[in-house]
């Protein structure tokens, strides 16, 4: 056979195993409203950067007539490419060839290609659109899982993880996304849930649909475990790639400056935004938007624990992550889901060198009878742990309330904080006016002819004593109480200064966190 005719065998077989599981199989994908998983990647990579490996791969299975059964590429695709100009390596499970299910060889085409992103220290991106554990191949099919689980656990912290959720991701599927840095999900399109309607219905007894069980916003809203919530695949791509301009393709690496940008502030100011009334709520996101390069906040977890804000911004062009309470959700408190929240994103900035900035306005942990019994004192802990384990630049700028635990929790200087910052709007005390006078003067109150009007004065003398930034500062745990409109300045002076921070810890293998 001369090398024209072998040529030409070679794309008809290439031409063959890229039909995927045929024209109705296509089809039907199509018709439920999905992307190929082709088309997926190709939509979310740079135009013509795709590069496919291991094409012609198939499974070995030859039980309950399995060696009969002809799988192109074994149900997934993998392959290098670009993202936003820099180097990714990427794998789209194929739902049109046997539902996407995970078998041997499909497992080690993604561990393959997980393996070459680690050797190069670019990121990993999982397309998710699979039935589950291939039955038919058994604990071959176990064995796949448990060596992708052990490659994400073994990736953590080096390079970027990104799993999307675009299709049914069940049983022991759904831990390899969570072990994962950003979870994506496209609204009545993800499914993720460790046992599915069928299951709960003969275990249990009761019904329940895939979307109300594990959809897109239930995943984003209720458990945490998505971070992204899309309304079509093609919005997720495109957060996908904002995404990907915050951050570092390594740990080894800082993410890529960019051309610093004033803040709009005639859209955002914070005289504006910022109430004078202590009482009043406001959107932290607009101070955070006042002070960052082009008023551009990239939010993360937007839907759930709304109670503090996580996301990433520039200041003067480098990345920074930002740590907020919002007064506008259950007064910014912290409880057993913003505390998760918060640590974990704290954890990732600090793996990928990514500076982080709190601001603090809280009046401490959420009090009552279920937060204790869902273990508040372990989940806060966390919060607790990853400040302090943190070792890149912390800055800390308290806006208003800051008591009690919460006052310590939101990476004050005694978690060691590098700069901490305060309005003259701040409040820091073991807890609010109204309940410290309560307590501590309660004779001269219960004694006084008039015992509103003596609470009242107390109130008063107390904020006055306490409840404000002096104190503190006074004592240096505060650096400087600063005007607010000059926060951006303060902000990325400390940024700049702290840029070649180096602080030892005590030689360990690892510490033991809250989990």
């Amino acid at each position: 056979m001369s090398l024209k005719q072998k040529t030409l065998d070679l794309k008809k077989r290439m031409q063959e195993a890229l039909q995927g599981g045929g024209t109705k199989a296509i089809e039907k994908q199509v018709a439920s409203g999905k992307m190929t998983a082709r088309e997926r990647i190709i939509a979310l990579l740079d135009p013509n950067s795709f590069h496919e490996y291991d094409l012609f791969v198939e499974h070995s299975a030859k039980d309950f007539d399995m060696d009969k059964k002809h799988l192109p590429g074994d149900g997934v695709i993998t392959g290098t490419g670009a993202l936003n100009g820099y180097p990714v390596c990427i794998y789209a499970q194929d739902f049109t060839v046997a539902g996407g299910s995970l078998g041997l060889m499909h497992a080690r085409k993604i561990t393959k290609i997980m393996d070459h992103a680690m050797k190069l220290k670019v990121p990993i991106i999982g397309i998710n659109d699979s039935g589950g554990a291939r039955i038919q191949e058994g604990v071959n099919s176990l064995a796949g899982y448990g060596e992708i689980f052990f490659r994400n656990s073994s990736a953590s912290g080096v390079i970027p993880q990104i799993s999307v959720i675009l299709g049914p991701c069940a049983g022991g599927a759904v831990y390899s996304p969570a072990l994962t840095d950003f979870v994506f999900v496209v609204d009545k399109i993800s499914k993720m849930f460790i046992t599915g309607p069928e299951v709960i219905k003969t275990v249990l007894g009761e019904e329940i649909s895939m979307e109300d069980l594990g959809g897109a916003r239930v995943q984003s809203e209720l458990t945490g475990n998505a971070h992204f919530f899309a309304l079509s695949e093609q919005e997720c791509f495109d957060q996908i790639k904002k995404l990907a301009s915050f951050i570092p393709w390594n740990n080894t690496k800082k993410a890529e400056a960019f051309p610093k940008k004033s803040p709009k502030n005639k859209i955002y100011n914070i005289d504006e935004d910022f109430p004078t009334d202590p009482k009043q709520p406001y959107d932290v996101r607009n101070i955070i938007k006042a002070v960052c390069d082009d008023s551009d906040f990239f939010e993360i977890h937007e839907n759930f624990a709304a109670n503090i804000v996580v996301g990433f911004a520039r200041m003067n062009g480098q990345t920074a992550g930002f740590v907020a309470n919002q007064p506008l959700v259950m007064a910014g408190v912290l409880d057993v889901d913003s505390s998760d929240k918060a640590a974990r994103f704290i954890r990732y900035c600090d793996a990928f060198s990514i500076p982080l900035i709190t601001f603090v306005d809280l009046p401490g942990y959420l009090p009552g009878v279920d937060q204790e019994h869902a273990g508040v004192i372990r989940h806060g802990a966390k919060i607790l742990y990853s400040y302090s384990e943190a070792t890149v630049p912390k800055i800390t700028v308290i806006l208003r309330k800051a008591y009690g635990g919460g006052y310590i929790a939101m990476c004050s200087r005694h978690l060691r904080a590098d700069f901490v910052f305060a309005w003259p709007t701040a409040e820091i005390a073991v807890m609010g006016p109204e309940g410290a006078a309560n307590i501590i003067f309660r004779s001269e109150i219960l004694a006084a002819e008039n015992p509103e009007e003596m609470r009242k004065l107390k109130v008063k003398e107390y904020k006055k004593k306490f409840a404000n930034p002096y104190v503190a500062a006074a004592f240096g745990y505060v650096d400087a109480v600063i005007d607010p409109n000059e926060t951006r300045k303060f902000l990325t002076h400390a940024i700049e200064i702290s840029s070649n921070k180096v602080e030892n810890r005590p030689t360990r293998k690892h510490g033991i966190p809250p989990f």
